[in-house]
């Protein structure tokens, strides 16, 4: 359906030969007036492009779900902002202090008075052990982040502990990941039958800033202050994720003032919002990479120089300057530009058709056509798609793209069932960890982090020593080693690290960019002025 806007209908008046009342023009004027009108100063409008997955924090690894479920849930400690910017250091968020014990094995924190949940009930150590006793129960993909023999004890109503058997080099960093978010046992008691994992799906039960009210799915999620929240009250009283699939209507409504943030646009569309000069567009370095998951897992996939010519085949620079308008650079390697352990002497593909069909010459069982799984979570994606079907039919590969719905891409990419497939990843705390491991380790295969289902036991043990060791040099020898065998097996495809950039009403204010929180809106502290 074509939308007229109330300005066209307004030209169209006047383009008219025929004497139009002055009550008409008045009417057309207000209507006009009327469809620029911004959303309210106590209200925030957030545009996304697609619905969450799942709210509940123990399964959730997807960004675009902790637009909701970071500012409803409080941690142990969360990231500081630094001179308005974000900081990959950890300051108290629900704790008011922390030791560690000389090995680094036993952690105790002491809990801030105060805090509740959105019920009114006490977050206390109590409450702390069983989310993340819960967490390690469910274990799904935020689990990753923490040992697995990890012991949680209460000391006493505000001190928890946490011992491990053995060294674990980002563990105080783990603490500020979505997945440690602290949950409300009140849920376990009011369904027991699964500790409340369904009603969490599409629900929140924290003591952050603000909790949901509701969730119509396609169309809207609305969230409203939590009453008993701790902190500074905050100064929306609500706040609306709209679901919006379209990024052409997400830059729309918020230029006529219908969106206060536009998440999710490409680069063209940013490009066309910085020359109308309504709204700010904001870009930020970022260590959010965008790569192609190989099945390692099986076959045709599985051939380490089938990989390795679709990885000379692929046209990196054409996306970087072409898809990306250059707001983007080539990655070496799986550890991004900008996070310690890169490696700027690692080996880095190219668009060379001659290496690829060498490459594709030396492959045993030659694959008819390769299957390329995307949805329109990015709109990037689609292009890129388009970009390595050209590039592959060039080397001799044929590739059937198969567009799905986000949720369904996720779906058979947890099970391994396509070729190639695509996806963002961004840290969750400033540790290689969050490449390497999560990547590699062959007990991560699926979502969890190991998409392309890769498996090396050489690897897996020098990723556990990177981990068992807290000396920075000797970890960044550990995973630069590593680092050079997965690129010369081609497990993925390392596309690009892209600045982050969002279009927001000029009168938001408070808004800071945390790298290891893209897509999250720190909701708490931002206000409309």
């Amino acid at each position: 359906m074509r939308i007229t806007t109330a300005k066209s209908l307004f030209k169209q008046v006047i383009a008219q030969k025929n004497v139009v009342s002055t009550a008409v023009l008045l009417a057309l004027s207000a209507l006009t007036l009327n469809a620029q009108a911004a959303v309210p100063k106590d209200m925030l409008v957030i545009g996304k492009a697609a619905d969450p997955q799942t709210l509940d924090p123990a399964v959730t690894i997807d960004n675009n779900d902790w637009t909701v479920t970071y500012p409803a849930y409080q941690r142990l400690v969360g990231y500081k902002s630094e001179g308005g910017k974000g900081s990959t250091q950890v300051a108290g968020d629900l704790a008011a202090s922390w030791t560690a014990s000389a090995d680094q094995l036993v952690w105790t924190f002491v809990l801030k008075p105060g805090a509740k949940f959105d019920d009114g009930s006490e977050v206390n150590a109590e409450a702390v052990k069983w989310s993340f006793e819960r967490l390690m129960k469910i274990a799904q993909g935020p689990s990753e982040a923490f040992p697995k023999d990890m012991q949680v004890t209460v000391v006493d109503p505000l001190t928890v502990r946490f011992t491990l058997k053995t060294p674990f080099a980002p563990f105080l960093y783990t603490l500020a990941n979505d997945g440690a978010g602290i949950v409300n046992p009140a849920i376990a008691k009011a369904n027991p039958e699964d500790e409340g994992k369904a009603w969490l799906a599409s629900h929140t039960a924290g003591s952050g800033p603000y909790k949901l009210e509701r969730w119509q799915k396609g169309q809207q999620l609305v969230l409203v202050p939590n009453t008993y929240y701790s902190g500074e009250k905050p100064a929306f009283k609500r706040v609306t994720v709209k679901i919006i699939g379209e990024s052409a209507s997400r830059r729309l409504q918020l230029s006529r003032g219908d969106l206060d943030i536009a998440d999710s646009l490409p680069v063209d569309q940013l490009a066309a919002l910085k020359q109308e000069n309504k709204v700010a567009v904001a870009e930020y370095p970022s260590l959010r990479v965008t790569y192609l998951y190989l099945n390692n897992g099986k076959a045709p996939m599985d051939q380490v120089d089938l990989r390795r010519a679709v990885s000379y085949a692929v046209d990196y620079q054409g996306m970087v300057k072409g898809i990306l308008g250059g707001n983007a650079k080539q990655m070496r390697g799986p550890i991004p530009d900008g996070m310690w352990g890169y490696d700027p002497q690692a080996m880095q593909y190219s668009n060379d058709i001659t290496k690829a069909k060498a490459a594709l010459a030396k492959v045993k069982t030659q694959p008819n056509t390769l299957d390329f799984l995307y949805s329109d979570s990015d709109p990037n994606w689609e292009p890129i798609a388009l970009s390595v079907q050209a590039s592959l039919a060039a080397a001799g590969v044929n590739v059937k793209l198969e567009k799905l719905a986000n949720a369904t891409m996720r779906d058979r990419i947890g099970h391994g069932d396509y070729d190639i497939s695509i996806g963002n990843w961004s840290p969750d705390f400033a540790d290689p960890y969050m490449f390497m491991n999560y990547w590699f380790e062959s007990d991560k295969k699926g979502l969890p982090g190991n998409r392309s289902f890769y498996s090396n036991p050489a690897v897996d043990d020098l990723l556990k020593k990177a981990v068992a060791v807290t000396d920075q040099q000797q970890r960044t020898d550990y995973y630069q080693q590593a680092q050079k065998i997965v690129i010369d097996e081609a497990a993925y495809v390392y596309l690009f690290q892209k600045n982050y950039q969002v279009a927001l009403n000029k009168e938001v204010k408070g808004f800071v960019f945390n790298p290891m929180l893209e897509q999250v809106f720190n909701i708490g502290e931002m206000s409309k002025q």
